[in-house]
C-alpha cells in the first residue's frame, strides 16, 4: 500500500489511530476409548459369556466367543467363534478393537478360535492398540486435498503440513535486529507439531533475540527475512521482530507468535524472489490467523501478494489480507477494525466503500481466522470471509466482483510479505501466528475445514 497518500491527510489517521492492546485440536488426538484393554474372553470355557473388553466400546465382547461386536472401532470380529478347545481363556482377546479403531485381536490365542480381523479401521484410529494416533488433517493437508497445494507456509507457533520436517523459525541471538551479527539457532516443532519455545527460551536465554527467518513449510522455499531497502515508501530495510516480545500458551503448549509494532523503526518480512505463487489474474486463497485485539489504523498490516521490487506499481499488483481500522482509502460497515484486501492504492472491504456486508470485529477477540480468495482469471470474482480462531464458522463478509476496473484483471506479482505494504509502508501494527497461500481458489468446504482445525488448535 502506498505510504505517500496517508501522509497528506496524516491528520486523520496519525498511522496509529484506536489503537488496542492485547496480545487450540491438535492434528492428531487420540480417540479416548481407542485403547482401553479388553478383558476378552477372561477363563472363558470354550467361548463362554465373557465381558468382552471396554476396548470394544462396551462390547458384549465374549458372548459365544463373539470377539468384541463392537463400538464404532470395528466390525464384529469372528475370533473366538465359540473356540472349541479354548479352556482357560482361550476364547482369546475378543473384544480388542477400540473405536479408534484398528484391527482387533479376536481370538488371538485361542487354539480352536479361528483370528478374527476384529474390526475396520475407524476414521479416528491407528492401529488399534489404543495408544497410537493418526493426525487430524493440518490445512495445507485439507487444501491440497481441495486441489489447491499450499505455496507458502509460514508459522512460529506449529507444523502446517503433515509431511513437513523442517524447522519452524530461526531466531538471531546477540546481533542486530537490522539483520547482522549473532549466533542463528533453528527453532523446531515437538512430537505434537508445536514449536520448541523451551529451545527459543534456551537459545535467547537473556540476550537480544530475534526473529531472523520464518521457514515455509510448503516444499517451495518462500522464507520469509526482514524486508531489505529499497522500498517506495520507505527505502529503509525494516528491522526483525524481537522474538520473545510475544510469549503465548496454545493448546497447552508454550510458543511465541511474531509481534509487528511498527513505525519507529517498523519491522516487517518479505521474499521477492517467489516461488509458486499466483501472478497476473490468476487464482489463490490465502489465509492468516492473527491477534484480533492489537491493531491500528496506520498502514499496513498486511499478509500476502506483494510486489517483486517493493515499490507501488499501480492497482491490482497486489492481492494482501489486512487487518486493523484504517479508513483512508475503504472501510466495512461500522467503525472497525475489519479484514481487507490490499490491493494497493487501495484497502478494500468489497467493491465498495463502504462495504455494508463487511461488518466490524468485536475488538476484543484473543484471534482471528482471516480469509482472502480471487478467483481464476477473467472470473472478476474474489471474496473476504473472517471469523473468531477459537469458536464458530467463517463469515462470508464479502463476495463479488472487483472494485473497478483498475483491478480487473489483477496484475498480481507473487512476491510475499508480512507486517508491511507492499511499497513498505510500515506504520502498522499486529500479531502474526500463522499464514497459508495457494495458488487455487477453494471451496467453501475447505474454508470451513481449516477453519475447525485452527479453532481445534486456537480454542483450548
Amino acid at each position: 500500500m502506498n505510504k505517500l497518500l496517508p501522509i497528506a491527510i496524516f491528520g486523520i489517521c496519525s498511522w496509529g489511530c484506536t489503537v488496542t492492546s492485547g496480545g487450540s485440536g491438535a492434528g492428531g488426538s487420540s480417540s479416548s476409548s481407542g485403547g482401553g484393554t479388553g478383558s476378552g474372553g477372561a477363563t472363558a470355557t470354550g467361548g463362554q459369556s465373557t465381558s468382552g473388553g471396554s476396548g470394544g466400546g462396551n462390547a458384549s465382547g465374549g458372548a459365544t466367543g463373539s470377539g468384541g461386536a463392537t463400538g464404532s472401532g470395528g466390525a464384529t470380529g469372528s475370533g473366538g467363534v465359540t473356540s472349541s478347545g479354548g479352556q482357560a481363556g482361550s476364547g482369546g482377546k475378543g473384544g480388542a478393537s477400540s473405536a479408534g479403531g484398528g484391527t482387533g485381536l479376536g481370538g488371538a490365542t485361542a487354539s480352536g478360535g479361528a483370528t478374527g480381523s476384529g474390526g475396520a479401521t475407524a476414521a479416528g484410529g491407528a492401529t488399534g492398540t489404543g495408544g497410537s494416533t493418526v493426525p487430524a488433517k493440518l490445512p495445507c493437508d485439507i487444501l491440497a486435498d481441495d486441489g489447491g497445494p499450499c505455496v507458502v507456509a509460514h508459522s512460529t507457533v506449529r507444523r502446517l503440513l503433515s509431511t513437513y520436517t523442517g524447522p519452524l523459525y530461526q531466531v538471531r541471538v546477540g546481533g542486530s535486529n537490522a539483520g547482522t551479527g549473532g549466533t542463528l539457532t533453528d527453532i523446531k516443532f515437538d512430537a505434537d507439531g508445536f514449536a520448541d519455545g523451551a529451545a527459543q527460551d534456551t537459545a535467547c536465554g537473556t540476550s537480544a533475540c530475534s526473529i531472523s527467518i520464518i521457514y515455509d513449510q510448503s516444499g517451495k522455499g518462500n522464507h520469509l527475512s526482514h524486508t531489505l531497502a529499497g522500498g517506495s515508501a520507505d527505502p529503509n530495510p525494516t528491522l526483525e521482530s524481537d522474538a520473545k516480545a510475544l510469549p503465548v500458551k496454545i493448546a497447552g503448549h508454550s510458543v511465541y507468535g511474531v509481534h509487528i509494532h511498527g513505525d519507529p523503526n517498523g519491522n516487517g518480512y518479505r521474499n521477492n524472489k517467489p516461488n509458486g505463487t499466483a501472478t497476473g489474474d490468476n487464482a489463490e486463497t490465502e489465509f492468516a490467523v492473527l491477534s484480533g485485539d492489537y491493531f491500528n489504523g496506520g498502514c499496513c498490516f498486511d499478509y500476502g501478494n506483494m510486489e517483486t521490487n517493493t515499490h507501488d506499481n499501480g492497482e491490482g499488483t497486489m492481492e494482501a489480507i489486512y487487518f486493523g481500522n484504517c479508513t483512508i482509502w475503504g472501510r466495512g460497515a461500522g467503525s472497525g477494525p475489519w479484514v481487507m484486501g490490499d490491493l494497493e492504492n487501495g484497502l478494500w472491504a468489497g467493491d465498495k466503500s463502504p462495504a455494508p456486508t463487511n461488518a466490524s470485529l468485536p475488538s476484543n477477540l484473543k484471534y482471528i481466522t482471516a480469509v482472502l480468495k480471487g478467483d481464476k482469471a477473467g472470473a472478476n470474482h474474489w471474496a473476504i470471509k473472517n471469523g473468531n480462531a477459537q469458536t464458530g464458522g467463517l463469515t462470508k463478509a464479502f463476495d463479488g466482483v472487483r472494485p473497478s476496473s483498475r483491478y480487473n484483471p489483477m496484475r498480481k506479482e507473487g512476491a510475499i510479505a508480512l507486517g508491511t505494504g507492499g511499497d513498505n509502508s510500515n506504520g502498522a501494527q499486529g500479531n502474526f501466528f500463522e499464514g497459508i497461500m495457494t495458488a487455487a481458489f477453494s471451496s467453501d468446504a475447505a474454508d470451513d475445514a481449516v477453519q475447525a482445525n485452527i479453532i481445534s488448535v486456537y480454542g483450548k
